[in-house]
């Protein structure tokens, strides 16, 4: 028998406490808000969400409305973070090869009067391809048309609003404080997450770990829910596999290959880092990524581990330190 003063024995335990308590806690994320969210920002007015256009800045304002509903804090008295990048000139109704953009920001405060000053970061991009067309990042530059993004990245940022509306309604207090955002630019290169990164609105040191959702809309028959980065803090790829119990999906977890979207941007940083996503397919960057091929029900259990995986973090009783990986 293990002697409870074993330090690995004592952290084995507080583990699977903190564990289970975040498995059993119930939460109403639901298909239906999954969709509305999805259906709004995929829609045919947003124009593909790309950057310094109109579609993109109310996709931005719909994050905004939603972020202030549920009560999310803004930092410096406003909820956006603008920025200017470089895009190719004439792609999508842009004039100039300066564009600005926002990336849409708000926190909840955590409860613990010491780790209230950690953050956990989560989020998911909202920019995508407008149109399309030559110079673009679509697969078919041949075609004009709106590049919807469903999936890429509507179905993220639908799992972000569904989050923050369960944190909001449950009342739960988190011992750490929890940083909800919404990036721009990232099909141009990340450039949301890198100017997020290098204008943090706290301390570097403050920011512990970051989970981040691109592409959680497809879920396949499988019920596959696919991870890198668990292992860039203590006892993560552990927690990531408890938390599939029960949870109606089967995680395909990985200590590393922490991947190519805003999380990176984190991980570079020397930011411990997860990075969810349900998998490629045909539709990728292209006009048929469309709101009819989104699994609203898987992307409701998607959100449901996420926010688990969040709360259990947002509490996690040992130090969330970085651990590189690759």
């Amino acid at each position: 028998m293990q002697s409870s003063q074993n330090p690995k024995f004592r952290a084995l335990l507080i583990s699977i406490l903190f564990v289970s308590v975040a498995i059993n806690a119930q939460n109403s994320i639901d298909a239906q808000t999954f969709y509305k969210h999805d259906k709004y920002l995929s829609s045919d007015k947003m124009e593909g969400r790309f950057p310094g256009t109109k579609g993109n800045n109310n996709a931005a304002a719909y994050v905004k409305k939603y972020f202030k509903k549920y009560g999310l804090k803004e930092f410096n008295g406003s909820y956006y973070q603008s920025f200017k990048l470089f895009v190719k000139e004439g792609i999508n109704k842009v004039k100039s090869d300066t564009v600005a953009t926002q990336n849409v920001i708000g926190y909840i405060e955590g409860s613990d009067p010491n780790l209230k000053n950690e953050f956990i970061v989560i989020g998911a991009h909202y920019d995508h391809w407008g149109w399309g067309g030559k110079g673009s990042g679509s697969k078919k530059k041949e075609v004009i048309a709106i590049h919807n993004g469903a999936d890429d990245n509507a179905s993220g940022v639908s799992a972000l609003l569904c989050m923050a509306e369960e944190v909001s309604k449950s009342g739960i207090k988190l011992k750490r404080s929890v940083i909800f955002v919404s990036f721009s630019g990232e099909e141009e290169g990340l450039l949301g997450s890198k100017y997020f990164v290098n204008h943090l609105p706290v301390k570097k040191e403050a920011v512990k770990v970051m989970l981040n959702m691109d592409m959680v809309g497809r879920l396949n028959t499988e019920k596959q829910i696919y991870m890198g980065g668990a292992g860039t803090f203590p006892d993560g790829i552990e927690l990531m596999k408890k938390l599939g119990d029960n949870s109606g999906l089967n995680p395909v977890i990985h200590a590393g290959e922490v991947g190519g979207s805003d999380h990176i941007s984190f991980y570079k940083a020397g930011i411990s880092v997860i990075g969810f996503h349900t998998g490629g397919h045909p539709q990728y960057h292209t006009p048929d990524d469309d709101i009819d091929l989104i699994n609203f029900e898987g992307g409701a259990l998607v959100s449901k581990y996420i926010y688990n995986a969040l709360i259990a973090i947002a509490d996690y009783e040992q130090d969330l330190k970085f651990i590189k990986q690759d």
